[in-house]
């Protein structure tokens, strides 16, 4: 009698006294500090690094060719212009502005996705094209012969049906290929721009939705400067690599 007293006197009962007993409550306190919180700590750092500090962009599209392809992972440099509070578009600080020529990551106007164009103009600039003749300030944009290698970088099939040039803008030439067969906007304007807003456009001119169709970028939708290739796989053939494009600067 006197053991089976005993024994309902000791038994386990559910709730906090079985997880007393049982040690589960401590161990899951464990698994979260040595552990879930650590490892949420570190997510929680990487992303806000790459909100604010430097981050990459893959590029689904053609809309840059021939400076930048299809398959190429670009580095972006969020700290170009401005510091922002991570996660959001509010600036905590600015201290220099997108100029002609930069090559930007930005958000659509049209739809919100994150797009990869060249600022073609700021405040201020009162722009013009007539059949792919870039006109700045009534100014007309120069154009010369584009090197070979850079063209080199389009497929050899395809670049009978494209037209390539260094375009002038300022002092940043950069390359510009153009497709004479295809229907595309080739003149527009003239159009001024406002207070905090840019004018972008793809070095790819026949092939490239941008300011042309969705109009401004204002200042506040500008992620950073895009200013290198990290690396590059090529899509059309089973992804490999393009080793030449490892690790090279944009212009």
């Amino acid at each position: 009698m006197k053991n089976q007293s005993n024994m309902k006197r000791h038994r386990p009962r559910w709730g906090n006294a079985t997880w007393r007993r049982t040690g589960w409550r401590p161990s899951a306190q464990r698994l979260w500090r040595a552990w879930v919180k650590p490892f949420l700590l570190v997510i929680l750092m990487l992303g806000s690094v790459r909100s604010v500090v430097a981050d990459w962009n893959d590029v689904p599209t053609g809309s840059m060719k021939p400076t930048i392809l299809v398959g190429d992972r670009i580095v972006v440099n969020k700290l170009a212009y401005d510091l922002k509070v991570p996660f959001t578009t509010w600036r905590v600080a600015e201290w220099a502005d997108p100029q002609r020529g930069d090559i930007i990551v930005c958000f659509s106007p049209a739809n919100g996705i994150r797009l990869v164009k060249r600022v073609i103009g700021i405040p201020g600039d009162r722009l013009a094209m007539n059949n792919n003749q870039l006109y700045i300030n009534g100014v007309a944009v120069t154009y010369e012969p584009l090197d070979t290698e850079t063209i080199n970088q389009i497929p050899k099939t395809e670049q009978p049906s494209h037209r390539f040039a260094l375009e002038k803008l300022g002092e940043r030439p950069h390359a510009l290929m153009t497709t004479p067969q295809l229907r595309a906007l080739r003149s527009f304007g003239p159009v001024t721009l406002g207070k905090n807003q840019y004018f972008v456009m793809g070095d790819n001119r026949d092939c490239s939705a941008d300011s042309r169709v969705f109009g401004v970028v204002p200042r506040d939708q500008i992620v950073g400067r895009a200013f290198a290739v990290a690396m590059s796989v090529d899509p059309e053939r089973w992804y490999l690599p393009r080793w030449d494009r490892f690790f090279t600067g944009l212009d």
